[in-house]
Formats: C-alpha cells, sequence, structure tokens
C-alpha cells in the first residue's frame, strides 16, 4: 500500500523522439500529466530523469512545463540505480516506497525497479503512466517488474489509495485531476 509521506515519484526518460515513438503516446501523456499534478498536490518528491540528453533530446515540453521547479538527472545507465546523482536524490528523501512512471517499460522502467527492489525499496508501477514502443515490450516489462517483487498499479489507484478518504482537504482538487 503506498503511502503518502513515504513515497517518491520517479519519472523515467520521457524524451523527444524515443517518447514519439511510444505505443499508445497520447494516453500516456495525459496519464503522465494526471501522475505528476497529482503527486504536486500530495506533496510527494520527484525525481526526474533523463537518457543521455545531448543525444536523445529534452523532456517533452508538456512535461517539463510540470516540472520546471526540478532540474533532470541525466543518465547514461539504462537503470536510474546506476546514477550516483539519482541515488544521492532517492536517499535525501528518506522515503522506501518509489512510484514510477516513464518510458521504456522493458529496458529502463524494468532495470530501475529491479535494481530499487534488490536494494530494498517497495516499488510501484502505474502501467497507465508507462509504455515501450510495441505492446508486446510494455507487457514484457510489466511481467518481468512483477515475477520480481514489484507491484502494478495505475495513476488513478496510486493517488487515491495515497489520499485515503474524500474527506481530505486535497480530495476535490485531486476530482479536478484525474477527470
Amino acid at each position: 500500500m503506498l503511502v503518502r509521506n513515504n513515497c517518491t515519484l520517479v519519472i523515467i526518460d520521457v524524451q523527444g523522439k524515443l517518447f514519439e515513438s511510444m505505443s499508445g503516446k497520447d494516453l500516456l501523456l495525459q496519464n503522465l500529466i494526471r501522475m505528476i499534478q497529482g503527486a504536486k498536490l500530495l506533496g510527494l518528491p520527484i525525481i526526474w530523469n533523463e537518457q543521455v540528453p545531448e543525444k536523445m533530446g529534452q523532456t517533452v515540453p508538456e512535461i517539463r512545463a510540470l516540472l520546471s521547479d526540478l532540474q533532470p538527472i541525466p543518465k547514461s545507465c539504462f537503470s536510474c540505480y546506476g546514477e550516483p546523482a539519482f541515488m544521492n536524490a532517492l536517499k535525501k528523501t528518506g522515503r522506501k516506497q518509489v512510484l514510477i512512471a516513464g518510458i521504456e517499460s522493458h529496458v529502463c522502467v524494468y532495470q530501475t525497479s529491479r535494481d530499487l527492489i534488490t536494494a530494498g525499496y517497495q516499488v510501484e508501477v502505474a502501467t497507465d503512466a508507462v509504455s515501450s514502443r510495441t505492446e508486446a515490450n510494455k507487457a514484457v516489462g510489466i511481467e518481468k517488474i512483477k515475477s520480481i517483487g514489484g507491484t502494478i498499479t495505475s495513476v488513478e489507484t496510486a493517488l487515491f489509495e495515497m489520499l485515503k478518504t474524500a474527506e481530505d482537504g486535497a480530495f476535490r482538487e485531486m476530482l479536478k485531476i484525474v477527470r
């Protein structure tokens, strides 16, 4: 179960030409926006990563604008865990739950999940906020994550799980985000 004060959102490699080749990219973008807006409403720390940005381009403008108060962490390893700046940022949060969104499910999302689970973190992947170039590769990534102990969720499930009650002051704003 995701707990608001123990969870960090990690956004992986939502960049340029790679993003343009994703299966279901329009819905993916919509769900990434909802996830980021909801995480901000709940006060979650957000760690934003870019794979070799000098070659793969910057994060797509719609996501970059939502994260303008943060700096992306560049990486060359497929797993975010292989980048010391990422690990330092994650350790600074003091949180042990990691909610993951981004691309590609079967490469960077999977390898990051694997390494975080091995390191003792609880990992949940929002399946409607991740993708790959093909649905088959997305499915492989999700299955591999489940097989090693990761939990599968969706944007709305994760956000409302952390919200817990309609009595929470953020409830009405959350409804606006997800609808």
